[in-house]
């Protein structure tokens, strides 16, 4: 197979991930595109290789472990007990030492977990991206607390 068989995937923030098929080239209004089939497959089938590799990650491979998740920055840094600039930091490749193996270990398992289905892992990483938005909605927007048997949570329903 010829290299210019192949589609270089930079979309996804990984600079090694190329497409074999399951692609196709479209004229859009802004010139010619691409078109990928079942994206969310094909991000699963990336983040398990990533989770299932024995290496350590990359700042890349991290941010996208950590959007597949929907979690933002400050949110993964509260849940790993560490700074946000911390996450930063891995994330562009900027610290000395790289990624700390819990760290690692962490968001493999969450993402591992996740990617299962597995309720408790899921519920609250979704529960955590819809607070986050929630939180960066305009400040003056009004959000209205309901009790449930789980105690006060935000209400969601608008």
């Amino acid at each position: 197979m010829l290299q210019s068989d192949r589609y270089h995937y930079t979309e996804c923030g990984l600079d090694n991930i190329y497409l074999l098929n399951g692609y196709e080239y479209v004229e859009t209004p802004r010139g010619r595109g691409v078109q990928i089939q079942d994206m969310e497959g094909l991000h699963l089938a990336i983040g398990r290789i990533l989770v299932r590799e024995k290496r350590n990650l990359s700042g890349r491979e991290f941010r996208f472990l950590r959007h597949e998740l929907n979690l933002t920055q400050q949110n993964l840094a509260l849940l790993l007990s560490v700074d946000v600039q911390a996450v930063g930091r891995w994330e562009k490749g900027q610290s000395k030492n790289g990624i700390p193996g819990p760290a690692q270990g962490i968001i493999r398992l969450l993402y591992e977990e996740h990617t299962k289905g597995n309720k408790k892992i899921k519920e609250p990483l979704h529960k955590l991206a819809e607070l986050d938005e929630i939180m960066n909605e305009e400040e003056d927007e009004e959000i209205d607390f309901i009790d449930t048997e789980e105690g006060w949570q935000p209400s969601l329903a608008a």
